[in-house]
């Protein structure tokens, strides 16, 4: 620290790249490495790696083309070794004729389950008993409450409060829940509370990467006043929602129906990572006649998916009618809007929790979750 704040070009000397660890407790080595880029003129010389507690006061400069910001989400079911990974998405994507008929997953509903209980923290697989990798989200959570929460923007929180938004906003993870919804919900106990203070815990915990809502997707294929708009509530693993509800593997092996919600954030979590190199952004389709698709992923390139998560064998019929509906609903949209069409989409898929991945008659991929990769 003393040498951060008397001479900070010190500490990047060395090898390259150059990895610099929690780097927002010297934030003056982000202004650091900016001149040693505009000196040296090469690229891939530092990574700066931590949290998102940064006192911004502190930065003189924004480093907009010097540095590059990444997202670092929790591990994928990939990642952690749990999805063999014999599907790649980005050959979804490129090679419409791709044989997946057949490939099977290895993982159980109760292997599912216990994945998004522990969650994707890299120190969960370090641990060796069940019990110790459970409590990573647990104690995750706690840090939040006690002192995440008040730390990310020096606004002191109530940890309490806290606790109660987080475990409402689990409530009504993976649905379209309003905001007024979840402050009903809070302030039946606690009192004092006022929306804007709610609003202002939440926005503490988008800062924090603990909540990431997706956003809806708006064509024009049907009249805006019937198109459902607002955010669909998640996580950014799903075990801060298990943990904030205070579920075990063992309760969600009887309650299939909670665990589908859960199930779609573990999805998103994953394809979030999955398409990341490509550029990928995620939202959801809903209308007022139910017409949906739990998720549309869309590539910088503009190519773009529409997906229905199923936990189980059963709803796949479901999820695969509503894809085709909504393709279809493009289709004729295209033939009355000749001028500006819209672009159909390049895949349809419905991921589920089951065992087998195959490709229906009519175009529908079927892919387990734990078989997909990046």
């Amino acid at each position: 620290m003393a040498t951060a704040n008397t001479k900070p070009s010190l500490l990047l000397r060395g090898e390259n790249p150059r990895l610099i660890d929690e780097w927002q407790v010297a934030p003056v080595l982000w202004d650091a490495v900016r001149t040693a880029v505009d000196q040296r003129q090469e690229e891939g010389l530092f990574i700066l790696t931590g949290s998102t507690s940064v006192d911004n006061s502190k930065i003189m400069h924004s480093g907009t083309g010097r540095i590059s910001r990444m997202k670092m989400y929790p591990m994928s079911l990939f990642e952690s070794k749990e999805s063999n990974g014999s599907i790649s998405l980005k050959s979804l994507f490129n090679d419409p004729s791709l044989d997946i008929d057949g490939i099977t997953s290895s993982l159980t509903i109760e292997k599912l389950i216990f994945a998004a209980c522990r969650g994707g923290w890299p120190g969960a697989l370090r641990r060796k008993s069940d019990a110790a990798k459970l409590l990573i989200a647990r104690d995750y959570i706690n840090n939040i409450c006690e002192s995440d929460i008040s730390t990310v923007d020096g606004v002191q929180r109530n940890p309490m409060w806290t606790n109660m938004i987080l475990r409402s906003y689990a409530r009504n993870i993976s649905t379209l829940a309003k905001k007024t919804n979840i402050f009903k919900d809070v302030s039946a106990n606690a009192d004092s509370m006022t929306s804007a203070t709610m609003d202002s815990y939440l926005n503490a915990l988008e800062k924090l990467f603990v909540i990431e809502d997706i956003e809806a997707w708006c064509p024009a294929i049907r009249s805006a006043t019937v198109i459902r708009s607002g955010k669909k509530r998640e996580f950014t693993d799903p075990s801060i929602a298990v943990a904030a509800m205070g579920l075990t593997p063992e309760y969600l092996q009887t309650d299939l129906k909670t665990f589908g919600f859960i199930f779609e954030c573990l999805c998103i979590r994953d394809l979030k990572v999955y398409s990341q190199a490509l550029g990928g952004k995620l939202s959801y389709y809903h209308d007022r006649y139910d017409l949906e698709a739990d998720a549309v992923l869309h590539l910088d390139d503009g190519r773009y998916a529409l997906i229905e998560f199923k936990l189980g064998s059963k709803e796949i019929e479901d999820g695969a009618t509503h894809l085709l509906q909504l393709k279809q609903l493009i289709k004729k949209y295209n033939e009355k809007e000749t001028q500006v069409p819209l672009r159909e989409p390049d895949l349809l898929m419905v991921i589920t929790g089951g065992e087998m991945a195959y490709t229906r008659e009519d175009g529908v991929r079927i892919i387990p979750i734990g078989t997909l990769r990046d």
